[in-house]
């Protein structure tokens, strides 16, 4: 008889192209794979822990779960991710209820350890330097919508960001070859994939490691041949090494979203100096305004981290100017996290956490009201929608454009259009034409045009 496994996913993008490798793994190896972990036998939860909002979650979560082996529900429960890679010394006398600990370097030896627990091994930490990287013959199990998938292009990072533990976490940078990464979209888009969303810590340091002349322009000029994609979307690249060709490339080809998500994170050159960040607050700047010249219709989203240590009034000020100034399209704010290891946790002038959740608001306020500004601009217009699903209340159909990101970004509305029965016929993936009505801060309502 199959043992039964749930696998419950927390955190980033990332964290799920991992969780979806596991099953993957798992499923090959028989385990048969379910969806609540009421039914398991097995719960493997696949941690975060970038800041403290994280591991609370995630703590949160094995406790949760844990009951369930209280109750005698539960048989084994494993913890992966981040979250070991971290603390599994300490989780290993604190948490006796998780039967084994998993690093983020051991996610292709899941069914190993699973088996070498079964037999009666005693080890419950597996945990080593992070070398692992996927490729397109890796079993995967996806767990997002048929029409929408992430691919990791690359794993861990190089930056020294005096305020992130990532590096420690994951391992240094290395990218996958360019031909690996256009089979495994080959295969998505064969398997109705319109949507592919790149992941890395940093796309734009892909390929730079390996000195056989990959590039991101070039892995960009294979991938937009790949018949059925639709739409390909830059996530969590940086300024750096956005060049003129790769800018142009994304401006000309079609397939290639006009949407780049650049975590700029402040404007003060103080602060990006103390953040270890490489780049003044000109250089932020002329950033900006080098993507606007050279992709007019970009979406531009970014984020950015208020409550620094050492962050005055002044430079907070500064960085509200610099919101109001840019105007970013999307923008998401974090309050910044005391994080041991870290270059910025040794800093004095650490901020009390009421003055960060101050700023915080304040800074989502302002972002509140320029992106109702820029909706306001699309009444009127027709926009691609790729149709995601009905709203279980209303019955209406819902989607996104391409200038919004899934799960981080809004959505847009379908109010009325075609014919009920027409209307019935439409299906998430199918690419629809709708004419925007009406804005909310971050969400868009209209009617479709055609479909």
């Amino acid at each position: 008889m199959k043992e039964k496994v749930n696998i419950i996913s927390l955190g980033c993008a990332r964290n799920l192209v991992d969780t979806e490798v596991m099953a993957g793994l798992l499923q090959q190896d028989h385990y048969e794979m379910v969806s609540e972990p009421t039914e398991a036998d097995i719960v493997l939860i696949n941690t975060c822990s970038f800041i403290d909002a994280a591991k609370e979650e995630a703590i949160d979560t094995i406790l949760e779960t844990a009951r369930l082996k209280e109750e005698g529900r539960l048989q084994t429960l494993v913890v992966a991710g981040c979250l070991p890679q971290r603390y599994s010394e300490q989780l290993t006398v604190e948490l006796p209820e998780v039967d084994l600990f998993i690093g983020t370097g051991e996610v292709p030896r899941i069914a190993e350890i699973l088996k070498e627990h079964r037999e009666g091994k005693k080890q419950r930490a597996y945990v080593g330097i992070p070398r692992y990287l996927y490729d397109h013959v890796t079993p995967r199990l996806r767990t997002t919508p048929s029409y929408t998938a992430f691919l990791k292009v690359s794993e861990g990072c190089d930056h020294k960001c005096a305020f992130c533990i990532i590096p420690q976490l994951r391992g240094p940078h290395r990218s996958r070859p360019i031909d690996s990464i256009v089979k495994e979209a080959t295969v998505l888009a064969e398997g109705g994939v319109k949507e592919i969303n790149l992941i890395a810590q940093d796309l734009t340091a892909y390929g730079r490691e390996r000195r056989d002349g990959t590039t991101l322009y070039g892995l960009l000029k294979e991938m937009a041949l790949v018949s059925g994609i639709h739409w390909i979307r830059l996530l969590y690249a940086y300024p750096n090494f956005l060049d003129e060709p790769l800018l142009r490339l994304i401006r000309e080809n079609e397939k290639i979203c006009k949407y780049v998500d650049i975590p700029f994170q402040h404007i003060s050159a103080r602060i990006l100096t103390r953040m270890r960040r490489g780049k003044s607050g000109s250089a932020v700047r002329e950033a900006v305004h080098r993507l606007r010249r050279a992709i007019p219709d970009i979406t531009l989203r970014t984020s950015l981290i208020v409550g620094f240590p050492g962050e005055t009034d002044e430079d907070f000020r500064e960085l509200l100017d610099f919101v109001e100034e840019a105007q970013f399209d999307r923008l998401g704010v974090f309050k910044y996290s005391f994080e041991e290891g870290t270059a910025a946790a040794l800093m004095e002038d650490q901020l009390p956490e009421e003055e960060k959740e101050r700023r915080w608001q304040e800074v989502m306020e302002l972002q509140a009201e320029i992106s109702r500004r820029k909706n306001e601009n699309l009444i009127g217009t027709a926009q691609r929608v790729m149709i995601e699903g009905r709203d279980a209340d209303t019955e209406r159909l819902f989607g996104r454009t391409q200038a919004h990101a899934p799960e981080v970004d809004g959505a847009v509305t379908i109010e009325k259009g075609l014919s009920d029965e027409r209307q019935n016929n439409v299906r998430p993936g199918d690419m629809v034409d709708v004419r925007i009505t009406q804005v909310l801060d971050y969400d868009l309502i209209g009617d479709i045009l055609h479909a």
